[in-house]
């Protein structure tokens, strides 16, 4: 096996990887976020343990990520914009961690720490986090790659010697 094909069986696997990491987030943050869907909902408001499981599942939701994008990435030099877009991505779950815990911090709405009570600002500031991590993730995709790819491509094509008969044919 040639190193090029090594290099991309490593990016196909880091992005196997970083996608069953996300998955598994996902559900994870499913079982936090609509205890419901699996039979576990025990309270009518969303408590400490609900919370803790749904960011959980938004932390390995991040990490999986994160994994996949240097994986589409495969051993090239990444842009500026990509590495901003790991902080903007760790900024957001920041952000995310921050309002769904804020109660529990000392900083949210209910006075009592005891009972922390997961509100309309706090879901609003998940929420918040959440796109920003998107945005995070949009900033990491490899666009310059894959068109430099398609340039490259496109140079063979026309620098290769083929008959007329393969040209109408491709």
């Amino acid at each position: 096996m040639n190193q090029t094909a090594n290099h991309a069986s490593n990016g196909h696997f880091r992005i196997r990887l970083g996608m069953i990491l996300m998955l598994v987030g996902f559900v994870i943050f499913l079982i936090g976020a609509v205890p419901d869907l699996f039979g576990l909902d025990r309270s009518p408001v969303i408590g400490f343990v609900q919370i803790t499981v749904f960011l959980i599942g938004l932390a390995l939701i991040c990490l999986g990520g994160y994994i996949c994008m240097n994986g589409l990435w495969n051993n090239h030099p990444k842009t500026i914009l990509a590495d901003i877009g790991l902080r903007v991505v760790s900024t957001g779950f920041v952000i995310a961690v921050i309002s769904g815990m804020a109660d529990v911090f000392g900083f949210g709405t209910q006075l009592s720490p005891e009972i922390p009570y997961y509100g309309p600002w706090q879901a609003m500031g998940v929420l918040v986090g959440e796109i920003i991590i998107v945005l995070g993730f949009i900033f990491q995709i490899p666009f310059r790659l894959q068109r430099e790819e398609s340039d490259n491509s496109i140079e063979n094509k026309e620098n290769s010697e083929a008959s007329p008969v393969d040209m109408v044919f491709e």
